[in-house]
């Protein structure tokens, strides 16, 4: 089968690798319809991060399940899934309080070889997010949104929950990314009056207000602090999302709520620190992780997409196939893309 590998920083490659199998009895063999590039996948491309040479990519898609583990039983051939970059158990401390991202049973090894025609998922039943109805029923936009319920939709909203959301708050959304943007559609949907998006991507920014920014700031460090708070007539933001992960992101997250806010922290750190004694006197919460996907999607996200209340697939603004992978991390890497999608196999 085809898949997309990592040759080294800047270049990526197709080649011919074996088609997975069945190794435990509760694992599956998904047929990949859908994958894409994430945010994070750019700190190793560009040669920030370290990555093995050699290894199979990608941590987000949306398949038909081609094969099942004797001991899987909520499943069959034919389903369509998500599947999500979380593996949770299902029956741990963790998973039993909803943060299967935190499995304490996960599988050890790396978490890749979503970006390929087909992959092997461990603990399908708890893992994997079966779409009802009829796979072929569902429009391409439907199923792009799906695909964002892998990770980025996810995550965005894990921000916004962490961030503690409630109606009528006014909320500020670091990053512009597909994760940042998902934290914008998140926190309108949990009743945010307004939503201060962080962009100086008037492309990003058109998306953010599509989602229900109500005011975007391109200025960053000191002088968004200052205009985060001159909107907000000098008291701060009543919830803060931070999607990045940077230093200079991170330190100004939490500098932009007013005392008492919360800040919702999804992005990957990457050499960030941050004052927990200028928290301490402002009385900030900080929380937040890998997202707990497959319970947001199976108790929120799911029905959200299928109904038609949000559409997160429009966070995908290029397209390319499995052949053009190299050409799907470039367009990432040079902000050509918000999101890359990578269109593998039909329904």
């Amino acid at each position: 089968m085809k898949a997309a590998v990592f040759v080294e920083p800047g270049r990526m490659d197709v080649r011919e690798v074996a088609e997975p199998t069945i190794v435990t009895p509760d694992d599956a063999i998904v047929r990949v319809v859908k994958a894409c590039v994430c945010g994070s996948d750019l700190w190793w491309f560009r040669g920030v991060s370290q990555r093995p040479r050699g290894s199979l990519t990608g941590h987000e898609a949306i398949g038909v399940i081609e094969e099942v583990g004797g001991s899987v039983r909520d499943l069959r051939p034919g389903d369509l899934v998500v599947v999500p970059f979380t593996h949770g158990c299902g029956r741990c401390a963790a998973c039993r309080a909803g943060f299967e991202a935190n499995c304490m049973d996960a599988e050890p090894g790396g978490n890749a070889g979503y970006q390929a025609e087909y992959m092997r998922a461990a603990k399908a039943d708890s893992a994997l997010v079966k779409v009802p109805g009829d796979p072929k029923s569902h429009d391409d936009a439907t199923l792009n949104s799906l695909l964002t319920l892998s990770d980025v939709m996810a995550t965005g909203y894990h921000a916004a929950v962490s961030a503690e959301v409630q109606p009528g708050d006014t909320v500020v959304v670091f990053g512009d990314g597909a994760v940042g943007l998902s934290g914008v559609l998140s926190a309108r949907m949990l009743g945010a009056s307004r939503i201060i998006a962080m962009s100086r991507h008037e492309d990003r920014a058109a998306i953010a207000r599509g989602f229900g920014a109500t005011d975007i700031v391109a200025e960053r460090g000191d002088e968004a602090v200052a205009r985060v708070m001159a909107l907000t007539g000098g008291e701060g933001a009543d919830a803060v999302l931070e999607c990045v992960g940077s230093a200079q992101s991170i330190e100004t997250a939490v500098r932009v709520g007013r005392p008492g806010s919360s800040v919702g922290r999804v992005g990957v750190p990457h050499d960030a620190r941050i004052d927990v004694d200028a928290l301490f006197w402002r009385n900030i919460g900080l929380k937040g992780g890998p997202a707990s996907v497959a319970t947001y999607d199976r108790t929120v996200l799911l029905p959200a997409v299928l109904s038609g209340m949000i559409d997160p697939g429009r966070v995908f603004t290029a397209a390319f196939d499995l052949d053009h992978i190299q050409d799907a991390y470039e367009a990432m890497d040079e902000r050509r893309a918000v999101k890359s999608l990578i269109d593998i196999s039909a329904v």
